[in-house]
């Protein structure tokens, strides 16, 4: 089959469940040209290599066809889609009251709450015999902890959760779909959140209270501080990418560890290795599966490939963490793994801003499911898989329990 179709066939729902031959057919190639003008980057070193050269953009503005639907209206783009030095100046403002050197210990000090959350989640379903992992843990534990870092109310967590589905969608490749209607129900989406985290912030100023939102409206960087749509399109950002990834992180951790029943029993065994075993989770199945908006800022040669000034450029992320020339036995989980600097968070000036408060929350969402339930088993395997491409994992996932 043609390698100018494995966007599409990357893309088609049918291969969610395991598009890793896809991927071992991309690294075949090493680039791939996709009949929409696009192109494909899988193996390791070419991807590392692209994600550290200053000749690949992060701005899709910088695409020969811009894409209308990148930015809400109004709003200028987070610091994931510009490049530096606005990039730095964003990150870096938005840096200062969540990690060091100037807050060195927030994450740290959410690990008492996270194993609390994580415990009363647990407590919620202790007389259930089956549970939805996705809807009963693995989602309402993230949010409740970025929710809580930045200071949205509870109650309000059910619209942020309505407004992230939306945006999400709207990333969606599914065929049959109005693009243009998911286009416009993300734009809209993403200005309900910015207005609302907008004005979240406004009252911040007025009363101040000890979360990152007040941190960041009486911030004193010397440079200044975001202006309110700088902060809207931020604190977007921040609350989507804050628990999303992570929801697929730990999903698509217990399914692996429910696969391998022998390994799991080794993490009970010997919990020490939970750190290591959620590196390797990040190899092996990553949540953020590509990183679609990438362009060349001039023609660059890659594998003897010439992608060419402005093309859409595609890295993809979980084909590289499975090159055999880069992992030995790739396509093995093992939790004890060494020398494994995967893609799970990127790497470069746009490593991922959260992987901080992501390690911690994972590795103690999948330590208090293996001590507090006895014999999980799968219900459905495979699970049913969201449709988005790019932030890969389980829809539901169904699990029969026993239980301490």
């Amino acid at each position: 089959m043609s390698t100018e179709t494995l966007l599409e066939r990357i893309n088609d729902h049918a291969s969610r469940p395991d598009p890793y031959p896809l991927y071992a057919e991309l690294r075949e190639h090493g680039v791939a040209r996709q009949n929409d003008g696009s192109y494909l980057v899988g193996t390791y070193h070419q991807i590392a290599a692209l994600l550290h050269d200053p000749r690949i953009s992060s701005d899709v503005r910088h695409r020969t066809a811009p894409d209308a639907s990148a930015h809400a209206a109004g709003l200028p783009p987070s610091f994931i889609g510009v490049d530096d030095p606005e990039h730095d100046r964003l990150r870096r403002l938005t840096m200062r009251p969540f990690g060091p050197p100037h807050s060195p210990g927030r994450v740290d000090a959410l690990h008492d709450d996270i194993e609390e959350i994580a415990r009363e989640l647990i407590d919620g379903f202790a007389d259930r015999d089956r549970i939805d992992l996705v809807d009963d843990f693995a989602y309402p534990l993230p949010v409740t902890v970025i929710c809580r870092l930045l200071g949205v109310p509870q109650e309000d967590m059910p619209s942020v959760r309505t407004w992230t589905d939306t945006i999400i969608a709207s990333l969606d490749h599914s065929p049959g779909d109005d693009p243009e209607e998911k286009r416009r129900a993300g734009l809209e989406a993403r200005m309900a959140m910015g207005g609302y985290l907008g004005e979240l912030a406004d009252r911040r100023r007025e009363h101040p209270a000890d979360d990152m939102i007040s941190a960041l409206v009486h911030g004193d960087d010397p440079e200044g501080r975001l202006s309110k749509p700088e902060l809207m399109t931020t604190l977007t950002l921040l609350t989507i990418a804050g628990h999303e990834t992570t929801v697929n992180l730990i999903t698509n951790g217990m399914l692996t560890l429910l696969r391998h029943p022998e390994e799991l029993a080794r993490l009970r065994r010997e919990p020490e290795l939970m750190p290591s075993a959620v590196e390797e989770l990040l190899r092996y199945e990553p949540p953020v599966q590509m990183l679609p908006q990438r362009t060349p800022l001039t023609d660059v040669e890659v594998g003897g490939v010439t992608v060419p000034k402005g093309a859409p450029l595609f890295l993809i992320l979980a084909s590289g963490n499975r090159d055999p020339l880069r992992f030995e036995d790739p396509d093995r989980f093992d939790p004890a793994r060494r020398d494994n600097q995967h893609f799970g968070f990127g790497s470069g000036v746009h490593n991922c801003f959260g992987a901080p408060l992501a390690r911690v929350e994972t590795q103690v969402a999948l330590a208090t499911l293996l001590r507090r339930l006895d014999d999980p088993r799968l219900v459905e395997d495979p699970p049913p898989y969201r449709h988005s491409p790019i932030l890969r994992g389980p829809r539901h996932l169904l699990i029969a329990k026993g239980e301490h």
